[in-house]
């Protein structure tokens, strides 16, 4: 399928680094063993256990795209867009969340510290969002895409992220930016990222096609479609 693959995938924490290449249909991790939880257990979401490593699952060579090259585009329905480059990407004020994140493989980590800008501001610069337009399709290098309901990356949700504690994110964790959704399974929050596609009805990405769930909630197990 090309270099597109990914279900999670994050930083090398300082503690330790699990790495896993996957191949490119619906899958669950067997056998990778965290920490087990101390945190209260209403960070956790169910199905769910605490790691401080940072997985990293993937399949296909990672994008290396020159930064001078690199742009992001918010493409509206109706054919209008707004692009960034990269400098003026950098230019835009930024957040900086610290936000647990969920995998659908099972593993949740707390307090990961983000830097990026929101997609909030970018809506707002782009024009915003027409009232018809109520999906979102993010794609990336290699192909690789998904969806979102437009309120899952609005309000204060979702940020284009381009550093994780402290440090540009590399190449193979997703940089130079990423989507960042934290409340929902971090497949959503797609490596490589170039622009968010606003559409007018939900259209399965590549993890939703092959079986996984449109939305992706941690918290009521969206794994699959047919969750609830």
């Amino acid at each position: 399928m090309g270099s597109l693959i990914y279900i999670c995938a994050g930083i090398s924490d300082p503690i330790a680094d699990s790495s896993v290449t996957m191949a490119d249909r619906p899958f669950i991790a067997r056998g990778f063993h965290g920490r087990r939880s101390t945190a209260a257990a209403d960070r956790l979401p169910p199905g769910q256990y605490e790691t401080r490593d940072f997985p990293v699952l993937s399949a296909g060579p990672t994008p290396r795209t020159p930064l001078e090259s690199w742009d992001f585009t918010i493409e509206h329905a109706d054919g209008r867009s707004t692009r960034w480059s990269w400098d003026e990407l950098m230019a835009l004020p930024r957040d900086t969340p610290t936000v647990d994140i969920h995998c659908v493989t099972k593993w949740s980590k707390f307090d990961t510290a983000w830097e990026g800008v929101s997609i909030d501001q970018l809506l707002q610069l782009a024009g915003g969002a027409a009232a018809d337009e109520s999906f979102v399709v993010a794609f990336s290098d290699g192909g690789y895409t998904t969806n979102l309901p437009l309120a899952d990356v609005t309000n204060g949700k979702a940020w284009i992220a381009f550093g994780y504690a402290g440090q540009p994110l590399p190449s193979e964790h997703g940089g130079p930016a990423r989507l960042l959704v934290p409340h929902l399974y971090f497949w959503k929050s797609a490596k490589w990222v170039r622009g968010l596609r606003l559409a007018l009805r939900d259209q399965p990405g590549f993890w939703e096609q092959l079986g996984y769930h449109n939305r992706g909630d941690p918290w009521r197990e969206q794994r699959y479609q047919g969750d609830p």
